[in-house]
């Protein structure tokens, strides 16, 4: 059975975007070298692995074209926060980092707080603090 989940992104600048995530608090993986050809982190408390390597790298793994994120979204990648603070603190270091934030945090439902910004290579992620004692029932 699946013991790890990695998400694996292209981008045009690993530099940069290991910069980018350390700056938002994702943690460098210890086992991987670090390159010019890749980052590699370790996301959250059950330690998803993100890896991030260069567009050509990509390709070759996928063997398919790179669609560019700015033009249109086929994943959207979330991760949940532990207060609102934690989300308005996230967001902040996102755009300070170099990212876009496009959409504010604030409150939805009554009993989710949110944000969303997009990375230096276009990629979408959510962040989301869930209050589930506010939570709708049935």
């Amino acid at each position: 059975m699946t013991k790890e989940l990695w998400i694996n992104l292209p981008v045009k600048d690993v530099a940069r975007s290991r910069e980018f995530y350390k700056q938002i608090g994702f943690k460098l993986n210890p086992n991987h070298p670090e390159n010019d050809q890749m980052a590699a982190f370790l996301v959250g408390e059950k330690e998803i692995g993100l890896m991030l390597f260069t567009e050509e790298q990509f390709k070759e793994f996928s063997n398919h074209e790179i669609p560019d994120p700015r033009n249109g979204t086929s994943t959207l990648f979330s991760f949940d926060a532990e207060s609102p603070e934690e989300v308005d603190e996230i967001a902040r270091k996102a755009k300070e980092a170099g990212g876009t934030i496009y959409g504010e945090p604030g409150e939805k439902d009554g009993w989710m707080y949110g944000a969303g910004f997009i990375d230096p290579d276009g990629h979408r992620w959510s962040i989301l603090y869930m209050d589930m004692s506010k939570m709708p029932k049935g």
